[in-house]
């Protein structure tokens, strides 16, 4: 994903577990590439992108984040290091992600 290193809070906003994460900061803070991680590393865990709810407070906001998270998943598909057996899947997402619960307040 980015090409910089996760401050401590971001890297806990992409890697809590079992709860939601509320992701609130400045503008140009890096909330987008922390909330695209973190649906990137739950997607290839298995989840189906259909299943998640992504809420931001603007149209342009939303769709800017669909547009990150169908990237990351095009870098994740093209990355040769990606499990084979996984492509498949991502692949599935990819197709999915127009019709994902990603929507304003």
């Amino acid at each position: 994903m980015p090409e910089f290193t996760w401050s401590k809070q971001q890297l806990q906003a992409i890697e809590t577990q079992g709860a939601d994460v509320l992701v609130s900061a400045a503008a140009g803070s890096g909330k987008t590439a922390v909330l695209t991680e973190r649906l990137l590393r739950s997607i290839s865990a298995g989840t189906d992108v259909c299943r998640l709810l992504v809420v931001t407070f603007t149209e342009a906001a939303a769709e800017h984040m669909r547009s990150s998270i169908a990237k990351a998943l095009r870098r994740k598909i093209a990355d040769p290091g990606t499990d084979p057996a996984q492509i498949a899947n991502l692949r599935a997402q990819l197709t999915k992600l127009p019709s994902a619960n990603i929507k304003t307040l």
